[in-house]
This record gives structure tokens, sequence and C-alpha cells, in this order.
């Protein structure tokens, strides 16, 4: 009651409200002020806790200053001003003593800090009585003056704890008005505690209502503006930090990951990715922590990244979690990156499957088959015996030919589900590619791996229906065993594919095993490649020169170029041994370059101009730099292109007579001449001659063998031939001319040239050379004219 009526009886009522309104004011500006030092780190803290110091300090001494002015004790009242200067001091230290300590981290730090600031508000409180200058006598009761202090202390510590509560949407009316009661406790409860007995009237430093209502009207006014100026800073930070939030929640909403932004342990902005990776609403989160789905999320620290498991009511999900801390804000504030995995982790599975498995068929593919084999030569048990079998389709090409690859696709398919289907436990098939497949089984011997081999093959001739149409393949298989064929993987599968081309070649057997003299061919093949490749690099070809004279004159007109190759035992090699494997491996490409560069290097050097002719091999006819290599080389070796002449055959011609055609063109407008070899053998027909003009045309060696014998026939096609080239207006060389008769005969038929062992065998160039004008053979021409 004592309280209640010194308000009402000893103050100015208009005053008191002035006051009140002061302290309200302050009060809620005081506590957004804490707030945001608490947010604060470094130089930005020490200003705002600065800023904060003044609006509190203000707020405090105002209120205090004008409920004083608004007292009436009923005797004039005077105002020290050191004493009221020291008073407003010590509000604005205290104020920022308490928000100092309020930034200390912990959990009853802001409470710490809310102590002070009642401790500082009694202080200004007591020596800013003590600054009331009045001619009365002042009796003190300590039980009210103690209560004012407790009620400072508790309501400021409880209004500094409110306010720091950041996930505590009431966070801030809560602590204004517990600051406010603070305030209003200490000063009615310490002005109540006060009693003056008036002695005598004085005269004071302010006297008269009228002067301390303009000196609380002063006051009031200074008070605000400094609580609107920190007002205005706070609202103008508040609104940047607003459009911050807003450009941070932009920045995370537009990630396509899930992400979490928390301070001090409690999520403050989350996108919806994260949400509806958890199954819940966004606004759940806010205010949850990270740890509640993540575990052991808080302990990744500045720049981790770790792959754990999200929790959520749906089931566990493998998430890569980052996390980095936001160096733009101060306090515990970190910016979390949720990456859903699952994706990922699914296209990895698909991607080690595709490396394992075939594309097409989903079967293991060779290099998984090759694990496998590697794994069950190390498991294999004493006396265990493996089965390899290579297995190519037959008729699979006609397949693709007639309906398409897409029902090869289909068909390849279908074919090998059914040889998995036909597997027994244990046993392994893996597609190699095109139509080859490689299986493996463990067998007590031949007849078991026969047995495989016939399930196999049974399941592959099945008819399949696709498209309306019934297909069927075949199936040819090898089969090699370990380690009886073989130890090492690569001589396995090589001892298996050998007998499956050998059951490809046979007409009776579509299963065989592998034996023994099955690669001694190949084996042979492949010495006689590698040494193909060491003569060319030591350069240990020749080139031999046979000459080719005119039936009318008896003279040399040019010289065919052939290739010899001499081993490194000085023995030659004929080409019929060499040339074969040459075009197979390719090598025959290097090989004719070599052959085409040297003719010409050399016959450009030759006293007289004669012509040489060099053999195409039908891989260099179909190679597309061939004219740009033969113009290349004449210009290298400055031979006239009049005095080159290539030699192709009529297979080659056939195999791919327009690409051939327009090759030869090319060759002819360079200004080289283009002669058919082997006329007579192979697809000889009028039709080929047509496609081309040739030049020349070449009788083969195998119609003047027959021509010794009185055969008929040979007689009538070589009287064809000529007939033919004359007809088209194309010189005739017959070769193989080995005597005086068949020479004879050549020159009444009317043939153009002649070449063979009769006008001399193919030798070094310095002998072809030596012989001058090579002429027919003196006893030859007279015989003739004879």
């Amino acid at each position: 009651m004592r309280v209640l009526s010194c308000l009402t009886e000893d103050h100015h009522f208009g005053l008191v409200a002035l006051a009140a309104f002061i302290c309200l004011v302050g009060s809620w500006v005081t506590c957004g002020l804490l707030r945001r030092v608490r947010e604060e780190r470094g130089v930005p803290l020490a200003s705002w806790v600065f800023l904060g110091a003044l609006a509190g300090g203000a707020t405090i001494w105002c209120t205090h200053f004008v409920a004083m002015i608004a007292y009436r004790p009923g005797v004039e009242i005077a105002y020290e001003p050191l004493l009221t200067g020291v008073s407003l001091a010590i509000a604005i230290v205290g104020v920022g003593l308490a928000l100092g300590g309020a930034t200390i981290r912990g959990r009853f730090m802001p409470a710490l800090g809310g102590a002070v600031f009642g401790l500082a508000v009694s202080a200004m409180h007591f020596v800013g009585m003590a600054a009331m200058a009045v001619e009365a006598v002042v009796h003190w009761s300590y039980a009210y003056v103690a209560v004012a202090l407790i009620g400072s202390v508790v309501f400021g510590a409880a209004a500094f704890q409110f306010s720091a509560r950041a996930d505590d949407r009431f966070a801030r009316p809560k602590g204004a008005a517990a600051m406010v009661l603070g305030i209003v406790c200490l000063h009615f409860t310490a002005m109540a505690a006060m009693t003056v007995i008036p002695v005598a009237a004085t005269d004071g430093v302010l006297t008269g209502q009228d002067a301390q209502h303009v000196l609380a009207l002063g006051v009031a006014g200074v008070g605000l503006l400094v609580l609107g100026a920190g007002a205005a800073s706070h609202f103008l930070d508040s609104q940047a930090h607003a459009l911050h939030r807003e450009r941070q929640q932009y920045l995370i909403d537009s990630s396509v990951d899930g992400m979490a932004i928390e301070r001090d342990g409690a999520i403050i902005a989350a996108n919806e990715v994260l949400a509806t990776l958890l199954g819940i609403e966004r606004e759940a989160l806010v205010g949850a922590s990270l740890e509640q789905w993540v575990e052991d999320a808080h302990r990744l620290g500045d720049g981790a990244v770790a792959q754990t498991v999200l929790r959520t009511e749906a089931g566990d999900i493998a998430v890569e979690l980052s996390a980095r801390r936001d160096q733009t804000t101060a306090g515990g504030v970190m910016i979390y990156a949720v990456r859903d995995l699952r994706d990922r982790m699914a296209q990895e599975r698909r991607m080690a499957h595709l490396a394992r498995n075939d594309s097409l068929t989903g079967l293991p593919n060779r290099a998984s088959f090759l694990e496998r084999l590697t794994r069950l030569k190390k498991t294999a048990a004493e006396g265990e015996t493996l089965a390899l079998f290579a297995l190519d389709l037959d008729r699979f090409k006609e397949v693709n030919d007639l309906y398409g690859h897409a029902v090869g696709d289909q068909l390849l398919c279908v074919i090998a589900e059914r040889m998995k289907a036909a597997l027994h436990e244990g046993e392994f098939i893996a597609r190699q590619g095109g139509d080859e497949f490689l299986a493996l089984a463990s067998v007590a011997g031949r007849d078991q791996a026969l047995a495989v081999a016939e399930r196999l093959r049974k399941a592959v001739m099945e008819t399949v229906t696709i498209e309306h149409a019934d297909l069927s393949c075949g199936a040819s298989i090898g089969v090699s065993l370990w380690p009886e064929d073989a130890r090492d993987v690569s001589t396995l599968i090589n001892n298996a594919d050998l007998a499956m081309y050998r059951a490809k070649a046979s007409l009776t057997q579509d299963v065989c095993f592998y034996e023994a003299d099955m690669d001694q061919a190949v084996r042979a093949r492949r010495r006689v490649t590698q040494a193909l490749r060491e003569a060319l690099e030591r350069e240990q070809f020749e080139l031999h020169y046979q000459v080719q004279a005119s039936v009318e004159t008896g003279k040399a007109t040019g010289y065919e170029v052939l290739l010899r190759w001499k081993n490194d035992e000085g023995r030659y090699i004929s080409p019929v041994d060499f040339i074969p494997v040459a075009e197979e491996t390719g090598l025959i490409l290097p090989i004719g370059e070599w052959v085409l560069r040297q003719a010409c290097r050399q016959a450009a050097a030759w006293a007289e101009p004669h012509r040489i002719a060099v053999n195409l091999s039908p891989v260099q006819l179909s190679h597309v730099d061939l004219p740009r290599l033969v113009h290349q080389i004449l210009i290298e070796t400055g031979l006239s292109p009049s005095r080159l002449e290539l030699e192709i055959t009529e297979t080659a011609m056939i195999t791919d007579m327009e690409r051939t055609t327009h090759v030869l063109r090319q060759l002819k407008a360079l200004g080289v001449t283009v002669a058919m070899d082997d006329f007579g053998t192979g697809y000889s027909s009028l039709s080929t001659l047509k496609a081309f003009p040739f030049d020349k045309i070449k009788l083969d060696r195998s119609f003047m063998l027959e021509l010794d014998g009185a055969a008929p026939q040979s007689r009538a096609i070589i009287r064809a031939v000529l007939t033919i080239g004359e007809s088209l207006s194309i010189p005739v060389l017959a070769e193989g001319v080995e005597t005086a008769e068949q020479l004879a005969f050549l020159r009444a038929q009317g043939c153009n040239e002649v070449q063979g062992y009769l006008l001399g065998r193919p030798q070094p160039e310095a002998d072809a050379l030596s012989h001058g004008a090579a002429v027919i053979p003196a006893t030859a021409t007279a015989r003739t004219a004879a």
C-alpha cells in the first residue's frame, strides 16, 4: 500500500505516464539490440554494444529522471549536476557491461548479464537520488531498499534470458515486459522506501513546478531522441538482415540438394528439397535440430563432407552431408547440404553391372568370364577338370541381312536366355561379342564336356518366332580342357577358338575338341607375320626385274617388278608363302608402299626410259589413299607417270566393282597405265573389260603350259583373247613364254608383247639391265621366221 500511495499521491500522474512511455519504448529497443548483439563478433560486436549501451542507459536514466521530476515530496527539490551526470554514466557503462556479458556463450550467461543490468539500474537510481538536494530530513526503509534491489536484479535477469531465446517467437515481448517491470519495481519501491520530512524552504538549482515540467520534457525529448536513433539503426539493420535471409532462402531453395541453416544447433531455414526427403512440412523443420534425422551431424567441422544415413519415417536414405560455417555472419551459423545418393549409387551399380555384363543380352561379359575362370583355376580341387566352350552361331549373319539388326538383336537375347537356362548349377556362360559366346563347366572328362556342349547346341537350335518369322541358328562349338590342353587362361581360350574354327569349317561336326596339331599352322603363320615385320624394319626385301619384250621387234619394252625376301639364313622365301600372310595381317600395305617407292626410285635412275610394271594387291586397291600415295611417290622419285604400269587382278575388280573403278580412274588421271593381270582365270568376263578401259591385258601363264600339249581349248582361248584385245584396241601381253614354239604361235596370232623364261628369269636390277635391249634370242626369232 505504501508503494501504491507513493505512486498515486506523491507523483505527478502525467509525468509518470511520460516516464512509463519512455521505459516501454526503451525496453523494446534494448531487448532488440540485445538479440542483435548476441549475433555479432569482432568489431561489429563493439559497435552494437556501444549502441545498446546508449539506448539502454538512456532508457534507464530518462525513466528515472522524469519520474524523479514527477515526485512531489512537498518541498522544493534541486539536483546536483555532477552526481546527475555520474548517474547517467553509470547507466550507460552498466548496460554496456551487461550486454557484453550476455554475448558470452553459455546457457545462463544471458541471465548473468541481466543481473548486471539490474545492478546497473539500482546503482544509477541511488546515485541519482543522492544528486537530489532538498531541505528536509530523509528516512530510508532498508526492507524496501532490499526488495527494490532484488526485484531489479531478478527482473533484469529474466529480461535478458527471455530476449536471448532464438527459438521463441515471443522472446522480445517477454524480455521487454520483464525489463519494464524491473525498472518500475526498482524506482517506485525505492521511492516508497524514502520518507521526506521538510525542515525549511530553500532555493534549489531548479525551482517551481513549471520549471520542473520543462526540465522533464527536455530530458524526455533527449532520451527519446537517443532511443529513436537506436531504434532507427536497429530497424535498418533488421531490414538488411531480412533481405539477407530472403537471399539466403532463395539460394537454398535454388539448390538441388537438401539445405538447412542452423544457429546454435537449431534450424532457422531449410529448403523444400530437404523437407521432401524427410517427408515432413518445411515449417516443421524450423527450430528443430538436424541431428534428429542425421546422427552426429554436429560433429562435422567446417568444410567437412561425409557419407551417412538420413533417418525418415519411410526408411533410411543414403546421403552425403557437407557442412560449412557461414563466414558472413557471426555466431554458430552452419550451412548443411544433404545430397541424396540413391540415384548416384544406382548409377554406380548400373555402371558396375555394365562393366561386368553385356548390355544387350545381360549375360556376363568377357571380363567377368576371365575373372570367373581365373578364380576357378585357383580353387579347383586336385584332379578337377575345367571345360571351356567357345561357341559361334551359324547362319546368324543371314538373319541380320534378311530381317535387319533389330531382329538379330532380339534373336541374340532369346538364345542367350535359353543357353543360360540350359546350364546346370556351377556352370557359367558369357557373351564375348557379336555372335560369339564362352561357357565354362567343371567336368569329369570329355564325355561330360560333350554333354554340356550338346545342351548348349540344342538351346541354340530351337526355333524362335520374332515378328511372325520362324528363325533358327546353328552352333559351332570348340572345347578345350584345363589342365589337359593348357595351363594359362589365354592359351586355353585360344585353343577353344581353334577347335571352334575347325567345327565351323567341318561339314559333319558341330562340336570339336582341341587337338595339339590344330595350332601348328596358326603358329607357323604367326612366325611368318613376325618375320615379315622384322624384314620390313631391317630392309631384307629385294626387287627383281623380269623383262617384257615386243613380239614384233624383239626389243625390251619394260620390266615387271617382283618382290623377293631373303631371310637371315640367306635363303629366298617364295612369295606364295608370305604374300597371303601379308594380305591377311595388313602388312601388305607398308610392304607394297616400299616396293612402289623403291621401284620408282630405281627406274628413275635408268639410262633407258623403260616402263616398270608393279603388281597391286586387292588390299592396296581397296585403300582410299592409294591414288594420293602413287602421286606422292612419283613426285618424290621424279619418275614419269607414263613409265609406271600398275597391274591388278580380275578378283580385285569383282570384289567391289564401283569402288575399284573409281580408284582406277583416279590413277589413270595421274598419267599411269593400268593392266589387267592373270586374265582368263578366276572371275573372267567381258563385263570386266567393259567396266574400265584397261591399257593392257596380261594373259595368264597357265595357257602357255597347256599350249605345249597341243590342247585345242587353250589355243582357242588365246585366239579369242587376242581377238578381243584387237577389237577393243587393248594390247595383250602373254606371260610364261618359255619355248620358241610358244613364241611362234603368239606371233602368228598377233600377240603384242611377251614375258617369260625364254627372254630371261627375274634378276636383281644390275643383272636385268646388263642385257641392254634385252631382245628376244636370235635362235627363237630365226625359228619363228622359218
